[in-house]
């Protein structure tokens, strides 16, 4: 399994040559090149942005009060969690709970809170809690178990904490961002954890912005290892389309073409600034 994804990953990385060895050079992540396809000037008043952020794919869609999910019953976590989040909801002050439950939202039953017990992993939230603090509706509908994935400990306090919270910064700039995060469940075996309910331990994990603010609209895309990194966030950049090819699922499927096609395969860091 490892070695059929990580060929996959890495084919993905040398196709993107360009960009990669900008970053290894210079650390900024931006590879001129690419610089006119990360974003665009198209009018955006006409696309319809309601549930814009829900992509295609085969899961049933499950709503909470201010993010969506679609569950993987045979993964026993969501193959994506997707919501919108808008500068003034990064101010809250809803106080974190912990309290971890399973989702009742979920016909098939989720994971239970003891599946995680004295595996070595953190129950890693998808959504993170701190993206909804405006709401203590959201706060506790982010510890639905539906919203959690086996993460090692390294990476949930450390490389994927640290993207969560520059996420949040760019928001309070850009003004609202669709965002879509979930683990790569495709790819071979996985390695199961649990008791009675058995939750597989993702490789990989993705997370995907989209900005509509004009003049500059931009998306971007991060894929990264389940394992603790000091490497800069702009060296985990993939395109879109790539996190499409590895995980099956369509994103932001009611752009209209000429827009998804550009923003899609972009890697480009222009109007970025993650460190």
């Amino acid at each position: 399994y490892l070695g059929g994804f990580k060929d996959m990953v890495d084919a993905a990385k040398n196709k993107e040559k360009g960009y990669t060895e900008e970053v290894n050079n210079n650390g900024t992540g931006n590879n001129n090149s690419q610089s006119d396809d990360s974003n665009t000037t198209t009018s955006v008043k006409d696309i319809k942005t309601e549930s814009l952020e829900i992509p295609a794919s085969s899961y049933k869609v499950t709503r909470h009060a201010h993010f969506a999910l679609g569950y993987d019953e045979r993964h026993e976590q969501a193959a994506w969690v997707a919501y919108k989040l808008e500068a003034r909801e990064t101010r809250g002050r809803a106080e974190r709970e912990d309290r971890f439950i399973p989702d009742p939202s979920v016909t098939t039953r989720t994971a239970r809170h003891s599946d995680y017990s004295g595996s070595g992993y953190d129950r890693g939230h998808l959504a993170p809690a701190a993206d909804f603090k405006f709401s203590k509706k959201a706060m506790a509908e982010s510890f639905y178990m539906s919203n959690m994935s086996p993460q090692k400990p390294r990476f949930n306090r450390g490389i994927w904490k640290s993207l969560e919270e520059q996420v949040r910064e760019h928001v309070r700039k850009d003004k609202a961002y669709y965002i879509v995060t979930g683990p790569v469940l495709k790819g071979g075996r996985f390695r199961k954890i649990g008791r009675k309910t058995k939750v597989s331990v993702p490789k990989y994990y993705y997370k995907i912005l989209l900005d509509l603010e004009e003049p500059e609209i931009k998306a971007i895309a991060f894929l990264m290892k389940n394992e603790g990194s000091d490497k800069p966030l702009s060296s985990f950049v993939v395109s879109i389309d790539k996190v499409e090819e590895i995980t099956g699922i369509d994103f932001f499927p009611n752009l209209p073409d000429d827009l998804e096609k550009k923003l899609e395969a972009s890697t480009s860091l222009k109007g970025w600034s993650f460190d």
